[in-house]
C-alpha cells in the first residue's frame, strides 16, 4: 500500500516554493503533506498531493527536475512514544529509513529500501498503513 511522493529539485531562489504551491493551487491540486530540506545552492521538496500525476506533469511543464519515489505512510497515535514504537519496529528488522517527515499531524511518511518488507512490519504490529 505504498504511495507516491513527489519530489522536486529547485534552486535556492527566492519565491521558488511559493511558485510551486502556485501551480498546486492553479490546477486545484491539494497539499495532503510536504518537506524541504536545502543546501547552499538548492532545494529538495519532497510533496504527498491529491493527484501526483497532475502535479508532477505540471511542475515539469514549468521546469522544475521532478522524481516519483515510492513511499509508505503510516498513522500513528498522538500521544508520547508513538514515534519510537515504529522506530523501534524498523530497527528490529534491520529496516534504514533514508528519510522521515510528519503529514497532518498523526501520519509519518518514510522511505525505506525495502517497502514491501516495511510494510509486513508494520501490518503484523497492527500499524494503520495510508493509501
Amino acid at each position: 500500500m505504498s504511495l507516491k511522493q513527489l519530489t522536486v529539485f529547485m534552486e535556492n531562489q527566492s519565491a521558488r516554493l511559493m511558485k510551486v504551491a502556485e501551480i498546486l493551487k492553479e490546477r486545484d491540486i491539494n497539499l495532503l503533506g510536504f518537506s524541504t530540506t536545502e543546501a547552499k545552492d538548492y532545494g529538495v521538496l519532497r510533496l504527498v498531493v491529491s493527484d501526483i500525476q497532475a502535479a508532477g506533469k505540471a511542475l515539469k511543464d514549468e521546469g522544475f527536475i521532478i522524481h516519483l519515489v515510492d513511499v509508505i505512510c503510516a498513522e500513528i497515535e498522538d500521544r508520547p512514544g508513538e514515534l519510537y514504537k515504529i522506530l523501534n519496529l524498523m530497527a528490529r528488522e534491520g529496516i534504514s529509513i533514508d528519510y522521515i517527515y510528519v503529514i497532518a499531524g498523526t501520519r509519518i511518511v518514510m522511505n525505506v529500501a525495502d517497502i514491501n518488507v516495511a510494510e509486513a512490519v508494520l501490518r503484523k504490529n497492527n500499524i494503520k498503513l495510508c493509501s
